[in-house]
Parts: structure tokens; C-alpha cells; sequence
């Protein structure tokens, strides 16, 4: 046989079992079905269990990796087409349904609205792009943000949640476990960095830098050709510069906007000094409310998992077999809990769509704990 000869005979195989997968698929269909008239249990785990020990008692050894994983994933899409079937709708899916009738259609302009730092913070910036006339509020920490939004201080929050080049920042994640809020809008917001000092400070005088942890990793290129220089980390690029302008010392510096130079009468004696041009903070924006704005085709959500193998190969083959694109997935521990995880997913997927509809109904059955923290746009 030729390899044209190969090809033909497995295009047959991929023939039959088109045909046979549909068929089994839409079995299970009716078996759902009739368990559901019948008011009997969906799912029997101990019948799937000993099912899949029957298929690898009758697989050649050699094979049984390849056919456990195959039918995993079979038992896994068939029971997304079950769920489909059983339950076009949850609580969740309701509550949903109504933030989109109820929200307004356009996104407010004005807003009374939290961020960590001081003036000329990089998440001053982002509020100003995402609001047209935001009233900021300044608070010394990011969980003063989230405590403004709990106790109604404030009605929106702007917040970072990675960086392109300094990765994840995990204080925010630590943080999302512990307070209720919803996503209304995210931005991207590309990042310059600037080397600012006191008028007539010389590069060759600075002997410490102050700046954010994450501007620290984002720079570190440019800080590693500083000889002598000792790098601190403060609770935001703003509040360093604000610092180095009201010292008393003329041999410190700050990494800050550039902006900051002139709201701080400083010097800048060095411009984008990040590592790479495409530099870029993602910030989201939250409230307590559930609110969702037209366009909305990003989703928000937090499970904790099963410390068991496969619990978390069975949530993404769930993306998968509903062809929907996961963007984000960071992991937390939980406190308290020995090698046990709070998983987070940024998911590619319009609202509005159907598939968008069958995973929320399907995911809250799926985890432990669930949470649906909201579906938005995100404008760069």
C-alpha cells in the first residue's frame, strides 16, 4: 500500500465513525431523556466508572492510553449535548438574562470611581479612558478598592491584572476570592516607563530607584545596566515619584509615567525604559452590581476544583467541545487548603450566543464553588 492507499482506508474508518459518535451522541440524548420523564438520576458516576474499565479490559494494552483518553473526552461531549437537552436554563442563566435586559445600553460616561496609588497612577490613566468624566477616589491599596466597592463608597474600580511582560498580579487574584463583584469593562493600556528625578539630578548621582514591583520586572533590562544602584518596590509608580519630589535627597529616582514629571516637578532623564515597546497593563473595571453592556464578548469566572487527576481536564475539554476560546487561566491556592486550588478563566465568547448559554449551565454543576464575575468588552 502506497501512502495514497493509507489515507483511503482511514478516510473510511473516519466515515464510520462520523456515523457511529453522532449515533451513541444522540442516544444518550434519549437516555436523558427518558431518565428525566422517568425522574431518575442524569448521571450514575459508578456506571461510568465500571463502563470505562469494561472498554479497557476489551482494549489491547498498548492502545488503552490513547482509547481512555478518547473516551473521556466522548463521555464529556456527550454529556454537554445531555445538558443541552435537560436544562436550557439555571438561576445563574436567569439573573444573567435579566442584567442584559436591565443594563443600560450604553456605557456611563461619568462614574465615582476607586484606584489604588495617587494622581498620575497608570490606573488614573486607564479611568480616564474607560470613563469620559470619571470622579476618582484614591485609596493606599488594592484592597481598599475592593472595600470601597463592597461598602458602596464608590460604585466602579479600576484595577491591573497583568502586565505583558511582568505576567499575573497575584495580590488581585488573592483578593478576588475574598470579596463579591462583578466586571463591567476591561482595557489595555500600553505602558511607557520614565526615569524621573529632581532638576539637575544626573544619572551618574542616582544611587536608589523607587518604584511599583511590577515596573521593577517590567524595566529590569535597563536597571541591570545601573551599577551601584539599590531598587525598592512601593505601592505604586505615582506614589514613588510623589516620594522622590518631596525628599530631601537628590541622589534617588523614580520609575513613573511621564506624566508625572510634570504633575511632580520632576526631570525625566531617561524615556521608554521598559523592556519591550509593547508593553501593555490589562485593567479591569468593577462594581457590585451585575451589569452587562452591549457587545459584551469576554467572560469572567472562578471555580474551585476537585483535587482529584482530571477535574481540571474536564472543565477545559468542556471549552473545547463547546468551541469556545480560553485567553486567561491563572491559579491561586486556597488558604487553609492543602494543594487545593481557586482556578481563573478569561473566555472568548459573545453573551448572547447559545454555546455561551450551555456552558453557565453546565459549569455550575461542574465545580465546587462557582462564580460568575461577568461578561464584558474590552477596549485597547
Amino acid at each position: 500500500m502506497d501512502i495514497k492507499d493509507m489515507r483511503e482506508e482511514i478516510s473510511k474508518i473516519d466515515n464510520e465513525l462520523i456515523h457511529l459518535v453522532s449515533d451513541r451522541i444522540k442516544r444518550c440524548g434519549e437516555l436523558a431523556e427518558y431518565k428525566q420523564q422517568n425522574k431518575m438520576p442524569l448521571y450514575d458516576n459508578s456506571y461510568m466508572q465500571e463502563k470505562l474499565k469494561d472498554i479497557m479490559e476489551n482494549t489491547d494494552e498498548s492502545m488503552r492510553s490513547y482509547v481512555y483518553m478518547m473516551y473521556s473526552f466522548l463521555f464529556d461531549i456527550s454529556r454537554s449535548y445531555e445538558e443541552g437537552l435537560m436544562h436550557p436554563s439555571t438561576a445563574l442563566m436567569d439573573k444573567i438574562t435579566k442584567a442584559i435586559e436591565d443594563t443600560d445600553k450604553v456605557f456611563p460616561p461619568y462614574g465615582v470611581v476607586a484606584c489604588q496609588g495617587v494622581e498620575g497612577a497608570f490606573s488614573q490613566h486607564a479611568c480616564e479612558k474607560i470613563f469620559e468624566i470619571p470622579n476618582i477616589m484614591y485609596f493606599n491599596n488594592f484592597e481598599g478598592v475592593f472595600s470601597a466597592i463592597d461598602k458602596g463608597l464608590c460604585k466602579y474600580g479600576v484595577l491591573p491584572v497583568e502586565n505583558s511582560t511582568a505576567g499575573s498580579v497575584n495580590a488581585i487574584y488573592d483578593l478576588m476570592m475574598k470579596y463579591h463583584f462583578c466586571i463591567v469593562r476591561s482595557i489595555r493600556l500600553k505602558v511607557n516607563h520614565s526615569l524621573l528625578v529632581k532638576p539637575g539630578t544626573k544619572l551618574e548621582d542616582i544611587r536608589e530607584i523607587y518604584t511599583h514591583e511590577q515596573a521593577i520586572g517590567q524595566c529590569s533590562d535597563y536597571l541591570k545596566e545601573l551599577k551601584n544602584v539599590k531598587v525598592t518596590a512601593c505601592e505604586n509608580t505615582a506614589a514613588a515619584a510623589k516620594l522622590v519630589a518631596e525628599s530631601g535627597r537628590t541622589d534617588i529616582a523614580a520609575i513613573a509615567s511621564h506624566d508625572c514629571a510634570a504633575l511632580y516637578g520632576l526631570q525625566s532623564i531617561g524615556e521608554s525604559i521598559q523592556n519591550t515597546d509593547n508593553n501593555y497593563t490589562r485593567f479591569i473595571c468593577i462594581t457590585k452590581k451585575l451589569e452587562i453592556y452591549a457587545g459584551a464578548d469576554r467572560t469572567s469566572i472562578m471555580m474551585t476544583i476537585g483535587h482529584k487527576p482530571g477535574s481540571l481536564y474536564k472543565v477545559l475539554s468542556r471549552f473545547y467541545a463547546l468551541g469556545i476560546n480560553l485567553v486567561k487561566l491563572e491559579s491561586r491556592p486556597l488558604p487553609d487548603r492543602d494543594f487545593e486550588f481557586m482556578f481563573y478563566f478569561d473566555l472568548e465568547t459573545s453573551v448572547y450566543s447559545p454555546r455561551f448559554t450551555q456552558l453557565i449551565c453546565e459549569l455550575d454543576e461542574m465545580s465546587e464553588q462557582f462564580s460568575y464575575l461577568g461578561s464584558y468588552l474590552e477596549i485597547i
